[in-house]
């Protein structure tokens, strides 16, 4: 499968609350970060290994084999390195549509879900 995207940042909180918040994204319903457009699908769970890997099924209806896979990397109570990266069946999509898949799930995870740690 094809990795057409990803992306390294720097989360505040330890692995596993970074870990918690990916499989449970509603965990906390005041701290609410997974809001979906409406052309989008909540994902589910393919595979997690707590609390350094975690990948989600799609979240795109129009392309349900792509995958967002989730490495957590970091020290038990410091800050996390979360990378992502977006992986599709062939064929890939175009350069446009990379771009906005990729995009959008920047936007959920180093704005929506930052913003919830407090960053």
């Amino acid at each position: 499968m094809p990795e057409i995207a990803s992306r390294r940042r720097t989360q505040p909180p330890p692995p596993h609350i970074v870990y918690e918040a990916l499989t449970d994204p509603d965990r906390d319903p005041v701290r609410r970060w997974l809001i979906l457009h409406n052309d989008e699908q909540r994902p589910t769970i393919a595979e997690a290994v707590e609390p350094n890997l975690v990948v989600w099924t799609s979240i795109w209806p129009w392309r349900p084999d792509a995958r967002i896979r989730f490495d957590i990397v970091g020290p038990p109570h410091g800050s996390t390195t979360l990378s992502w990266t977006l992986i599709v069946d062939d064929p890939v999509p175009d350069r446009e549509t990379t771009v906005r898949m990729r995009m959008r799930v920047n936007e959920l995870i180093n704005a929506d879900l930052r913003f919830t740690f407090g960053q």
